[in-house]
């Protein structure tokens, strides 16, 4: 049997429409600080996964993403994409090392893939 392409979840990302006041939320809801903490993204590390915030105007529909982890997400996408899942985001570098890519699948579901060699599933 062939190895799976996912390595199982990593992220889950929610869009918010204040940045710095869901930032201020979710660090006392989960007591603790981000560690990742930009204009475009901040990060938590909630008990060895993601929890990702990304400033968007509009948080209507799809605004909810989980990623699951790959080791290559060009070569993941391209599967999902043959399977008959759509493309929703290209395949991106967002900073370092970080590479993400959404797809939906054929009920309209997103489903997102990332590449993150500094975050560590515990």
């Amino acid at each position: 049997m062939s190895k799976s392409l996912i390595l199982g979840l990593r992220t889950v990302i929610y869009k918010v429409t204040d940045l710095e006041s869901a930032k201020n939320w979710y660090a006392q809801v989960f007591n603790t600080q981000p560690y990742f903490d930009e204009v475009f993204y901040v990060g938590f590390n909630i008990g060895g996964y993601e929890l990702g915030l990304q400033p968007d105007e509009c948080t209507v529909g799809d605004n909810t993403v989980t990623y699951w982890g790959v080791e290559n997400v060009e070569n993941a996408y391209a599967n999902f994409i043959a399977a008959g899942a759509t493309s929703f985001e290209n395949p991106q570098n967002v900073g370092g090392d970080i590479v993400v890519a959404t797809v939906k699948d054929p009920w309209g579901n997103v489903i997102g893939l990332i590449y993150n060699p500094s975050f560590k599933a515990e």
